[in-house]
């Protein structure tokens, strides 16, 4: 499926300032998902978080937490499963890229739908590193053009992390998903993490790899040119 709009992923982003903070190396980490506490949300914390193989969630509405999964979900660019219906309903939705990001993310953070964890500190967060270049997002719009659900990440060289999804109408996030897979690999991306596994995302192809696998794949997503300068 053809993205309108995705010029803008062709940019080069631009680099924060570092962080403060010294983010631990999840490959000392426990047994348990949850590897650190505190910290900010500074573009150059989250960054660095995401090349380390963390990603920050609330461990309380005031606590700040970062994550490694001991089994990390991750879903192959090549082995995105598309069912005949999904397939159909692409055809009645038109993406777009990078158009409304925060408002995409306001979607995934509607306090109404189950887990939410999108707080404002995140959605500020978020769209400061979209300002930069880092986060994207993908639209699915109806024939109408009213927005039908979508999706938003963060992207650093060969890695895209997928954060959330939403839908107001069927299958909509899904048809973003499609859209996305067919951009990252026009990019050539060779990560997409998808954090947890999930049935639903398990039944799109989806798998979960050891923590130590998935640290090794990211090693090789970002290279040296990903890498902050310094």
């Amino acid at each position: 499926m053809q993205i309108e709009g995705s010029e803008r992923w062709r940019r080069p982003a631009v680099e924060p300032p570092p962080t403060r903070w010294h983010l631990p190396d999840p490959r000392e980490a426990g047994d348990g998902d949850l590897v650190a506490v505190g910290g900010d949300l500074r573009p150059g914390t989250v960054l660095q978080a995401y090349r380390t193989g963390l990603f920050p969630m609330n461990v309380s509405r005031r606590q700040l937490g970062w994550w490694s999964p001991v089994e990390r979900g991750v879903l192959p660019l090549d082995g995105l499963r598309i069912s005949r219906s999904l397939r159909r309903s692409c055809r009645r939705f038109r993406l777009t890229t990078d158009t409304c990001f925060r408002p995409v993310m306001k979607a995934c953070a509607d306090p109404r739908r189950p887990h939410g964890w999108i707080t404002r500190d995140f959605l500020d967060a978020y769209t400061l590193l979209h300002d930069l270049g880092w986060t994207h997002s993908v639209e699915a719009w109806d024939d109408d053009g009213t927005f039908a659900g979508g999706l938003y990440g963060v992207r650093i060289g060969n890695l895209f992390a997928g954060e959330s999804m939403v839908h107001h109408a069927r299958d909509a996030s899904k048809v973003a998903l499609v859209g996305l897979v067919g951009l990252l690999r026009q990019l050539g991306t060779t990560l997409l993490d998808v954090q947890w596994l999930t049935p639903h995302l398990a039944s799109l192809g989806a798998f979960a790899v050891p923590r130590e696998e998935y640290l090794d794949r990211l090693a090789d997503a970002l290279g040296s040119a990903a890498r902050p300068p310094g």
